[in-house]
């Protein structure tokens, strides 16, 4: 492994750069990912962070939560019959169905993949 040097005053300092999955930003379910393994698995948290896989697992569990959602969304409506004709019909009762099935589906999504 090379490193690049960089002269700072009298210094020379590493040049120590972000990966590439370093740099990409973690998103809500990435994010409390980070929480549940930094104050439930801190062996995991540990073991992940030294081996430099950290960012990549969360930006997985973030991508693959995000996947689902739009999934399991799709096919709860369908399931429960909220349509179109229902949101140009009654907005209200759309809007309260929709958020009911968002709740129902996040709650499967944490206890499926951030808090497992």
């Amino acid at each position: 492994m090379k490193l690049n040097y960089n002269r700072h005053g009298d210094y020379f300092l590493p040049d120590l750069g972000l990966t590439e999955a370093e740099q990409r930003p973690v998103g809500k379910y990435g994010q409390m990912r980070l929480r549940y393994l930094e104050e439930h698995r801190p062996g995991l948290h540990t073991r992940l962070l030294l081996s430099g896989t950290l960012m990549e697992h969360l930006q997985e569990i973030d991508r693959t939560c995000q996947e689902r959602l739009e999934h399991l969304t799709c096919q709860m409506q369908a399931q429960e019959g909220v349509t179109e004709e229902l949101k140009a019909e009654n907005q209200m009762e759309w809007v309260q169905r929709m958020n009911a099935i968002h709740h129902q589906v996040e709650e499967i999504l944490l206890a499926e993949l951030v808090f497992a």
